[in-house]
């Protein structure tokens, strides 16, 4: 996957070396008493730039608080007067982008549903030509890379330079402590698709409750991610809408104070240390590419043998044999059952392919269609 975008870091509202980047603020905008109070309870924590409330609610259902469109949007402005802290809404449609912009709203963001949509994403990207404002681009709700970028690229193509992406996690069918799988590898490949991008994660809507907040944020953090954007409401347990997730501004102050903030680099004795152990692991890496690429061979030899007597490629008893052997021989050896099962199974997978390749070709290689 290639990509044309080019982050420039002019024009951003916090400065780069200084991360992270905090923006926080509640679910929903429910009243002005609310939307001011929790504003200047959270300008007192210097780490938080920008503030955050949901205007337009995009509920799963009808008949939930759906937020109070264009009526709040006033109250965001008193915010930016009174406090100083940048603004923020979620929009999903052109007219949404409109009314944000007629208030002065400084952040734009693109919900995880909206991302899904293609056609929604350009409708938005065309509402926002000719603007300066910032905008976010939320992951989508299902685990695919290449709809997050696509989003990007199509705010990009707006001729918006200010772009930010927010890791929210990812709707997950399996049993998981989290409201959305958090899928660490998908941020940080986008992170080494667009260096430049500055990712934000949102452990609220990963964790879906208060007590799991910090070990996410912390996560986070360890990992590079540039910001947290976390809910913050004055009065979380009578919030209108993600009540569980959303925290108070005096514990999101003791949160943050708590963050362990590490090192990207570190002394010139602890890099060169570093550059052997990755020396090492470069080697073993090598080591592990020719070892596959010679299974991979027998598993061609295999194939050739089993076209060549007729017999069919998936042996469904010796794969559950080697599946059962290699788990108790790798997790005996200190590795991770789920990371044997996925690479197992991936190893498999090219397997079979390979073998059902060479099943449907002639000796002489070529297609038996031919």
């Amino acid at each position: 996957m290639t990509t044309k975008v080019h982050i420039s870091e002019e024009g951003r509202f916090w400065e780069p070396e200084k991360f992270p980047l905090i923006i926080a603020g509640p679910c929903s905008a429910e009243t002005e008493e609310q939307v001011l109070k929790t504003a200047h309870m959270l300008a007192k924590i210097p780490s938080v730039k920008a503030y955050r409330a949901g205007v337009w609610k995009p509920r799963t259902r009808p008949g939930a608080f759906e937020g109070l469109g264009e009526k709040a949007l006033p109250w965001l402005q008193k915010v930016k007067q009174e406090t100083g802290l940048k603004t923020a809404v979620e929009v999903a449609k052109p007219e949404h982008v409109s009314l944000a912009l007629k208030y002065d709203v400084d952040i734009l963001w693109l919900g995880a549903r909206s991302v899904v949509s293609p056609f929604v994403v350009q409708e938005i990207a065309e509402a926002l030509e000719g603007s300066s404002v910032t905008v976010m681009v939320k992951n989508p709700v299902i685990p695919d890379l290449n709809l997050w970028v696509g989003a990007i690229e199509r705010i990009y193509s707006a001729g918006i330079k200010n772009i930010m992406a927010i890791h929210r996690g990812f709707h997950y069918f399996e049993k998981s402590p989290f409201r959305n799988a958090p899928m660490w590898e998908i941020p940080i490949e986008l992170k080494r698709l667009m260096p430049q991008l500055p990712i934000v994660t949102d452990p609220s809507h990963i964790a879906g409750r208060r007590d799991l907040l910090q070990q996410i944020s912390q996560k986070a953090l360890d990992l590079e991610m540039d910001g947290l954007m976390i809910e913050s409401h004055e009065n979380p347990d009578c919030a209108l809408t993600d009540a569980a997730q959303q925290i108070t501004p005096e514990s999101l102050a003791k949160m943050l104070g708590d963050l362990v903030l590490r090192q990207k680099t570190g002394t010139p004795d602890f890099q060169s240390q570093l550059e052997k152990l990755r020396t090492e692991i470069d080697k073993l890496d090598g080591e592990l590419l020719q070892i596959l690429a010679k299974r991979m061979e027998i598993t061609d030899e295999i194939g050739a043998y089993k076209r060549d007597n007729n017999i069919t490629v998936l042996q469904m008893k010796r794969w559950a044999n080697i599946l059962s052997d290699r788990l108790s021989i790798g997790t005996h050896l200190g590795l991770n059952q789920s990371f044997l099962e996925d690479m197992l199974q991936l190893i498999h997978n090219e397997s079979i392919l390979r073998q059902t390749q060479i099943l449907n070709n002639k000796k002489d290689g070529k297609s038996s269609k031919d």
